[in-house]
């Protein structure tokens, strides 16, 4: 199966897939493609611009390509769309918003970690909150135009997990 994690940032998405990848042994862990890249020696601006978001997006529609099975991914092309879509200033993406969708046809299950009504993760100004809710706008806007099996998790990171657990176990049968 392939899992793959979407959300904001700071919403507890990549405590919450390193948790589902400790419980996984048998699965891969993808980290997100600013780390990855970033570790090739990409340099990306202080605060990410749009291209940074492009090669991020680029990178992630790669990743999926090339990716076997049993493999678990932080982050995935839609969000990374939605970063692009709200830094671009609602530029045009509907090639980049069909590119998306060809490869995310390849994710069994695509848990979305929303931003919660009261908001359970603590932020500075320098998690830049506008995007933040911007992108997890964008999110909940387009989540429901995928065929994908999609989980939208909340509560606490013990609930999140037992939440994703069971649907895993419950798409095993």
């Amino acid at each position: 199966m392939r899992i793959a994690f979407t959300g904001s940032h700071r919403v507890g998405k990549t405590t919450l897939a390193e948790e589902i990848a400790e419980s996984l042994p048998d699965y891969e862990f993808i980290i997100e493609p600013y780390l990855q890249l970033e570790e090739e020696g990409y340099l990306f601006s202080e605060i990410p611009t749009l291209e940074d978001y492009m090669e991020q997006f680029n990178f992630s529609v790669e990743q999926l390509q090339n990716s076997d099975d049993n493999v678990i991914f932080d982050r995935c092309p839609l969000d990374l769309l939605a970063y692009i879509y709200s830094v671009g200033k609602k530029k045009n993406i509907s090639a980049l918003y069909e590119k998306m969708t060809t490869a995310i046809a390849e994710i069994d299950l695509l848990i979305f970690v929303p931003i919660e009504k009261v908001d359970v993760i603590s932020y500075q100004e320098s998690d830049l909150p506008n995007l933040r809710r911007e992108v997890d706008d964008s999110l909940e806007n387009w989540i429901g135009d995928f065929s994908n099996e999609i989980l939208e998790v909340s509560g606490t990171l013990e609930n999140r997990k037992k939440q994703v657990l069971d649907k895993i176990l419950d798409m095993e049968k």
